[in-house]
């Protein structure tokens, strides 16, 4: 018995999963302190299924919390950033192309110092001991806690990194340091914005973390605890607390991987429409496709692992307005839902008003929306179905029709057919996919460095990505028995002769409790 939680901006999620069976969900309203809207949801599943507490076997939650931090400005640490790599890349220090609100809270204190490697390995420069230290002690004089390091080329070769932060932590011990190597993959800029992201935001993981681990205290649950990756992995709470970046995005992936277990499908595209956004990606072998380029979250191109959504301000919450004609978000009531919809006896008029007025859904009370003209919820109607239908244009890869599986507590605001669609699936359990998704996750390890294949041989060169993968996924907590290596990638490097980027993704069953993959693999 496993439960499934995603935290998303307008509502909390539960489901309670026995092997491949749905033996009960629940929806509830997600609250400020995050955790009391936690034991709501689970609440309400235990108590429908009429399980104890002691009968869970383990604990998954997804939540977009680190994500909306970075989109809102909200919750942010300053942070010192310290890259090793003169004398390399003083054209472009850190920080170079963030926009001026979001660097601003982050600070000012950038230290660029000797070291970093090419991509063979040789040395850009030593790292020099006394040059770090003299960082170290600038830091702690101005109070910073939070400290990021990047190298050039760490990915490759972490020992920089790692030796400028045994020496960081021997001066300031309160610090709390994060390393590029461990967060995102081969590209300087983009790896270290990632590893700022994750510094910037480990004080408010702790707390989060907490949260949720008091609140299933509060449940007297005492099953182990992991958090959904924006990969479609887990990883434990402990480690959130110090990668809380790879939670970005875990949100519209634990839908898609959902929505694929709820369908049997492995290819199709699914549309996730929430409180206040609406997802829209692409499923491929039942796992998310991946973006295979750079990520802009917040106005920041970041570089780690992330499925490839398109998102609009389309969602239950979006606030409908007529000046100047009739418009559709992007503006949302958000988690306030409950209180300020007009069907709950509120005073404004959102896209669940629209859709209770056109009789295609009976949510709230239909008498406070009946004075609505039918011309508006018509043209309302209309742009809701054309932005949705819009979206899954834009993720399509050829002019074909495909199978869309439609998603989410919002998905009944579709009321008419999408003509980007060969098929239209609605399936059981769709408004809480996301919990279902987070429920069956497995566990993950991810390589990704430069090779030289001309020296190591390319067999060799794969195998030990393989090797290192898979020791990492077990690290993670993965079963060794149940490891698969889904992703294999070379990508050689223009202008350098034998010189290979491979990423390898190895998953597996989480060791603790073996969850279901996919109907399909269970069968």
């Amino acid at each position: 018995m496993r439960i499934g939680v995603d935290v998303g901006g307008t509502n909390t999620d539960a489901a309670l999963m026995d092997g491949d069976r749905v033996v009960a969900t629940a929806k509830t309203a997600t609250t400020g302190d995050v955790g009391s809207g936690v034991v709501s949801a689970i609440s309400s599943v235990l108590s429908e299924a009429r399980q104890s507490p002691a009968s869970i076997d383990v604990v998954m939650i997804g939540t977009t919390h680190f994500t909306n931090a970075i989109v809102e400005r909200k919750g942010l640490a300053r942070v010192a950033v310290i890259r090793l790599c003169l004398p390399a890349t003083r054209s472009l220090p850190p920080m170079i192309d963030w926009p001026a609100d979001l660097a601003e809270i982050i600070g000012d204190d950038v230290y660029l110092a000797k070291g970093g490697y090419e991509f063979d390995g040789r040395l850009i420069s030593p790292l020099d001991p006394a040059e770090i230290a003299d960082i170290a002690d600038d830091i702690v004089r101005k109070g910073v806690r939070n400290i990021a390091i990047s190298s050039v080329f760490a990915p490759l070769n972490a020992a920089m990194e790692q030796g400028a932060a045994e020496i960081i932590k021997a001066r300031a011990p309160e610090a709390t340091i994060t390393l590029s190597y461990e967060i995102g993959r081969v590209g300087l800029l983009e790896r270290e914005n990632a590893t700022i992201f994750n510094a910037a935001l480990t004080d408010l993981a702790v707390d989060v973390v907490a949260a949720f681990q008091n609140a299933l205290k509060e449940l007297d649950i005492a099953a182990p605890l992991y958090i959904s990756q924006n990969d479609g992995t887990l990883m434990s709470a402990e480690t959130v607390a110090r990668y809380p970046v790879h939670t970005f995005a875990s949100g519209p992936t634990n839908s898609m991987r959902g929505a694929a277990f709820l369908c049997d499908a492995k290819d199709a595209i699914v549309v996730d429409i929430g409180g206040t956004t609406t997802d829209v990606g692409v499923l491929i072998g039942g796992f998310p496709r991946q973006a295979s380029s750079r990520v802009d979250i917040g106005g920041v191109r970041t570089n780690f692992r992330m499925p490839d959504v398109y998102s609009i301000g389309i969602g239950g919450g979006s606030i409908v307005s007529t000046d100047g004609g009739v418009k559709v978000g992007p503006k949302s009531v958000g988690y306030r839902l409950p209180e300020e919809a007009r069907v709950f006896g509120g005073d404004v008029l959102t896209a669940t008003d629209i859709v209770v007025a056109s009789g295609c859904a009976e949510i709230g009370d239909a008498a406070q929306v009946s004075d609505l003209e039918g011309d508006l919820v018509e043209a309302a109607g209309r742009e809701i179905n054309f932005k949705v239908n819009e979206a899954i244009d834009r993720v399509k890869t050829s002019a074909a029709k495909a199978p869309v599986i439609l998603v989410g507590g919002g998905a009944v605001l579709v009321t008419d057919d999408l003509p980007a669609a060969s098929e239209v699936i609605r399936p059981d359990h769709a408004a809480v996919a996301n919990a279902i998704g987070a429920s069956i996750a497995q566990v993950g390890g991810e390589i990704d460095k430069v090779y030289d294949f001309d020296a190591l041989g390319r067999e060799a060169a794969l195998d030990s990505a393989r090797a290192e993968a898979r020791e990492r996924a077990i690290e993670a907590g993965a079963d060794p028995q149940s490891i698969e290596i889904m992703q294999v990638e070379e990508i050689p490097l223009a202008y350098l002769p034998g010189a290979v980027r491979v990423n390898v993704k190895a998953v597996g069953d989480l060791a603790a409790a073996k969850p279901a993959r996919t109907k399909e693999a269970g069968q």
